[in-house]
């Protein structure tokens, strides 16, 4: 059960995160440096396993934290994706089906707010794609960074995989929702 509690480690784990977004934009569109966004990329990735595990261990999950972290993951997503297509990391239809299903999902949770209800819980197939797309996320940029034939065909084999299973999750919410909805 969360509680509401503010001021928890996980919570400022990913208050730390969110303000990685702004780093990480910096470093790679202003500063051109790869390597150091590279850091930033895989850390945040990282952080967003290691926020929930300790939620979960320490007994500290918190609405907020329920909150803050699918908040942070969607941010770090869309920064990441506007920069990439932006450096032409990533093609624009890539970013475009990624962002397609959030804009989705935002519908569903005005149509949820409106009948009084909150958002969906975060189910494993959603925190799984969202995993797989953090760590592609990096391994496409390392390829910018310093071309490989290994890195570039892991970064797409896994951005690919993060894609798939981003839309299935999607499908999954919508199945939550229209549940809740008819129930």
């Amino acid at each position: 059960m969360a509680s509401d509690r503010v001021l928890t480690i996980p919570n400022a784990i990913s208050f730390v995160r969110l303000l990685g977004v702004p780093l990480f934009l910096y470093l790679f569109l202003v500063q051109r440096a790869d390597a150091a966004a590279v850091a930033v990329l895989a850390l945040g990735g990282t952080t967003d396993w290691v926020d929930g595990y300790l939620a979960r261990r320490l007994g500290q999950v918190s609405r907020l934290g329920e909150l803050l972290d699918p908040f942070a993951d969607r941010l770090y997503i869309l920064a990441t994706l506007v920069a990439f297509t932006v450096r032409e990391v990533v093609p624009w239809w890539f970013a475009v089906a990624l962002v397609a299903r959030d804009a989705a999902m935002l519908g569903t949770l005005a149509l949820l707010r409106r009948r009084g209800y909150g958002p969906p819980p975060v189910h494993y197939l959603g925190k799984t794609a969202t995993f797989i797309l953090l760590f592609a996320f990096p391994v496409l940029l390392l390829n910018t960074a310093a071309p490989s034939t290994v890195a570039y065909a892991s970064g797409w084999a896994l951005a690919w995989w993060g894609l798939v299973l981003y839309w299935a999750a999607g499908v999954l919410y919508l199945i939550q929702v229209r549940e809740q909805v008819t129930a």
